[in-house]
């Protein structure tokens, strides 16, 4: 996020904008946390996980009076643009201040790659190289072990980073909540590679699938498979940004600007096609579509 807090400030202040920036959204926000953003405010961030600006939940923005109480702050320091990095929740809020008389613009920041309407989000491909680090450190161990690893990683309900990830690394088996899954298979799976003298076995498990502990205790009830359990939890939400994610996060945040300097509102930024484009903010909050399993039939195809 950093990498587009970044753009979006030394593009704002290239067009010569006043750019503020609110610390701990919409918290800081109904706070008045709002501070003048200069160029050496973004100065040596664009390499820096997370945000400098910081972030809060803020149960207020889901009522009336807290969306109206943010849209009030906002136009008491003559802000006329907003632009909004985050996932799912911060759409929401954003799309309520623009129906408040904001021009919002929304840029999608998520490791999950869980918003609608654009094939990317900011820290995604992070996410998926951390993965691919620590399961591949973990394949040493597993191989001279001789045992199963069942890795679970993030993405609540989507089952990307999993399926990227498992991909990259040559996951044997990689259970995602969009495809369902047979234990039984898995452990049959697991004996056929033991029988022709595999001696280990990765199992990438999407954290919306199910629990990796349960499923390493099925797996050996079932076929006898020995497993350790990894959770790689919050690593994989820090460090440096990929050279992938920094120059995506740079392209959207300059996108937005430039959006907001359009006249845009209640619009999101998104990467398509291998272009930056802007789609409607609905689009985030529709139907999620059928999900494409060409990457898991491939990824299914390469693990015999």
């Amino acid at each position: 996020m950093n990498a587009a807090v970044r753009a979006v400030t030394r593009k704002g202040i290239f067009h010569e904008l006043e750019i503020y920036g609110v610390h701990h959204g919409y918290e800081g926000l109904l706070r008045r946390d709002i501070r003048r953003m200069e160029l050496g405010s973004v100065a040596d961030i664009i390499h820096r996980g997370g945000t400098m600006l910081q972030t809060a939940r803020c149960l207020a923005m889901l009522t009336e009076e807290g969306q109206a109480e943010a849209a009030a702050a906002l136009r008491e320091r003559g802000i006329t643009g907003l632009v909004v990095i985050g996932g799912d929740g911060s759409y929401r809020g954003a799309q309520s201040l623009a129906r408040r008389g904001v021009n919002v613009v929304g840029v999608p920041g998520t490791i999950d790659n869980d918003i609608l309407g654009t094939e990317l989000t900011i820290g995604f491909d992070t996410a998926v190289n951390t993965v691919i680090e620590a399961v591949s450190k973990l394949r040493d161990t597993a191989s001279s072990h001789e045992r199963a690893f069942i890795v679970e990683v993030m993405g609540r309900n989507c089952g990307d980073i999993a399926l990227r990830s498992g991909l990259g690394i040559g996951a044997e088996t990689i259970i995602i909540p969009e495809v369902p899954y047979d234990l039984i298979e898995i452990g049959q799976k697991i004996q056929r590679g033991i029988k022709r003298g595999k001696n280990h076995s990765i199992i990438i498990v999407a954290e919306g699938a199910g629990d990796a502990r349960e499923i390493g205790a099925r797996l050996h009830e079932i076929a006898g498979v020995e497993s350790r359990v990894t959770i790689l939890g919050h690593v994989q939400r820090g460090g440096s940004p990929s050279a992938a994610d920094a120059v995506l996060a740079t392209r959207m945040g300059a996108r937005a600007v430039e959006a907001l300097l359009g006249g845009e509102s209640e619009v999101m930024v998104a990467a398509w096609h291998n272009e930056i484009i802007l789609r409607p903010l609905s689009l985030a909050f529709a139907e999620r579509p059928p999900f494409d399993g060409e990457i898991y039939k491939l990824a299914d195809q390469l693990a015999i």
